[in-house]
């Protein structure tokens, strides 16, 4: 006697066509389904980010009514030629320059011998321990950050206190206290791309340069820098561009030094268009950096 076992559901022939012909379907409208998942954030990102930036550069070209206040709406380039003459914002966006570099560069050296000791010779558990040491500082707010540094930099402060003993003090409130504190702030944003660059490195490499005679030095040099140089290029693309905006630890630490974030802020109920005018220096230093590390692959190490 013979029996007939029905075949199971998925077996059928005409239940697989179909699930052939729902998966062609997905795959031609693929791009479709793509569009609809990043229409919300592009949209957000042309009105909210881009559409700012529109409007900031259109305002720069309006004037204030000297009697009353109001912005008028009138086209002129009065406020940008302002920002290009006058010597008091000549030096101002030249200091801010300077400022940031150094951040910069102090980030970057402090952040490689620590993200080097993470990646390279700690043990995976004190890794992670450093890891989560380097991002705690995140976690912490700003001002309270900020304020804490004012009492160090202070007289009769905590480096008052401890240079006293070697007839040192501490160097107050101005530009050298600007610079260690947002040195201090962004150095989180330094150490993690550099650390994963460093990393990423391959130990043979290292093995090969020491099997062929190299120092430590010529090793550093010929190797290493050049492997993670991208991942520098990269923090310094976030130490940089923050320094450059930054305008409350100059408030706070800051003393009479003047930046483009605080030249800024002052503008903004007296003179709107100077104001934005003025912001777009800041917008124009960090493009030019941007292409200018764009070579460098650092973009793509973010």
């Amino acid at each position: 006697m013979t029996i007939d076992v029905a075949a199971p559901p998925l077996a059928r022939p005409g239940r697989r066509g179909g699930l052939r012909r729902a998966a062609s379907v997905l795959h031609r409208h693929a791009g479709l389904r793509l569009a609809l998942l990043l229409a919300a954030p592009m949209a957000w990102l042309v009105l909210a980010y881009l559409g700012s930036l529109a409007v900031l550069l259109l305002s720069a070209f309006w004037t204030v009514d000297d009697f009353t206040s109001d912005v008028v709406r009138t086209w002129n380039t009065a406020n940008f030629t302002t920002v290009l003459t006058e010597p008091v914002y000549r030096a101002i966006a030249l200091r801010t320059l300077g400022i940031a570099a150094a951040v910069t560069v102090i980030d970057a050296v402090v952040a490689f011998p620590m993200a080097f000791y993470m990646a390279r010779i700690a043990r995976p558990r004190t890794r992670k321990l450093l890891v989560v040491a380097v991002l705690t500082p995140l976690w912490a707010s700003y001002l309270v950050k900020a304020y804490a540094w004012r009492v160090i930099l202070g007289q009769g402060g905590v480096l008052d206190w401890l240079g006293a003993p070697l007839g040192l003090s501490s160097p107050g409130y101005g530009t050298a206290a600007v610079v260690v504190v947002l040195a201090y702030l962004w150095l989180p944003y330094m150490i993690l791309p550099v650390y994963a660059g460093l990393e990423n490195l391959p130990a043979n490499l290292l093995d090969a340069s020491a099997d062929l005679g190299a120092s430590a030095g010529r090793t550093f040099r010929s190797v290493v820098l050049p492997q993670v140089l991208p991942s520098v290029f990269a923090g310094s693309v976030f130490t940089f561009s923050l320094s450059l905006g930054d305008y409350i630890a100059v408030r706070i630490v800051g003393g009479k030094t003047q930046m483009l974030g605080t030249a800024i802020a002052d503008n903004v109920t007296l003179d709107l268009p100077l104001a934005a005018a003025l912001s777009c220096v800041p917008v124009v230093m960090i493009v030019g950096y941007l292409l200018a590390v764009r070579r460098t692959g650092a973009l793509d190490s973010l």
